[in-house]
């Protein structure tokens, strides 16, 4: 039985306390906080700080420690919580904007899809991509020690990015999980219907990394017309503002300024 030096939050205030785990959970060193493994639903990790769901409590129980705490109570949470689990190979992150990885590997370790994300965890590294950032999941091929080998594709965006992730697993099982995660992530699926070609065309072209000018300049549109396509994809929930573009006119004083300028 290990014991973790943490801190737990009570009525919002930190307390310090030991942690053990065993087999079957985790308590504190003065049984104020016994939590099962299988109790528990979902797990986030903010900083240094973890968010876990118990089932039948409303609130999530936040642990705070340093990463090596963290990463050891992670791994064991993720092992044997309530969760669809399986053993597999992943590479995250394998692709990210487009470019290959340097240095990116298999390893080793499993899958768990919980509530609220999809974990990848091995012996050094725990993983979590949010449900609610999964572009694509699809089956294709990649080449594995000279075999072109099925693997799922886990298209994710993290701090504005498009980053792939690759799970790997006997191919009895592949199909499995690829349902699983299908099923998992269907409240982000859309008709393909949402959007009309030209504000489809726009999108296409933000994802590309265009910005608003030269959007505007390579449709020929207005300021007002992609304005009100952008309106169009927030309100679909395909975009969100991250600059709020300023325009301005020129006062009197500034009109006299100028014209002053080009006399000189």
């Amino acid at each position: 039985m290990s014991s973790l030096p943490v801190k737990i939050e009570v009525q919002g205030k930190w307390t310090a306390a030991k942690l053990s785990l065993d087999a079957e959970g985790m308590k504190s060193s003065d049984n104020a906080l016994a939590v099962p493994y299988k109790s528990i639903v979902d797990l986030e990790a903010k900083g240094s700080v973890l968010a876990i769901t118990v089932k039948g409590q409303q609130d999530p129980l936040r642990i705070a420690s340093v990463a090596k705490v963290l990463g050891i109570l992670k791994r064991q949470i993720l092992a044997s919580c309530s969760a669809y689990r399986l053993s597999t190979f992943f590479m995250s992150p394998a692709v990210r904007g487009g470019v290959f990885v340097k240095n990116a590997n298999w390893e080793k370790g499993g899958i768990a899809v919980l509530v609220s994300g999809i974990w990848f965890f091995s012996k050094d590294r725990q993983i979590c991509v949010p449900l609610n950032d999964v572009a694509s999941i699809e089956m294709t091929k990649r080449e594995v020690q000279g075999k072109n080998i099925d693997v799922i594709k886990i298209d994710h965006i993290e701090d504005g990015d498009v980053v792939t992730s690759l799970v790997l697993c006997p191919v009895t099982t592949l199909q499995v999980l690829y349902n699983f995660l299908k099923e998992s992530t269907k409240g982000m699926d859309m008709a393909g219907n949402e959007l009309d070609p030209q504000s489809a065309q726009v999108a296409m072209l933000v994802y590309s990394g265009m910005d608003t000018a030269s959007i505007e300049n390579m449709l020929t549109l207005s300021q007002r017309d992609v304005d009100h396509i952008y309106d169009t994809l927030i309100q679909q929930g395909l975009a969100e503002v991250v600059v709020t573009r300023r325009e301005v006119k020129l006062t009197t004083k500034g009109v006299r300024y100028i014209s002053d300028a080009t006399k000189l």
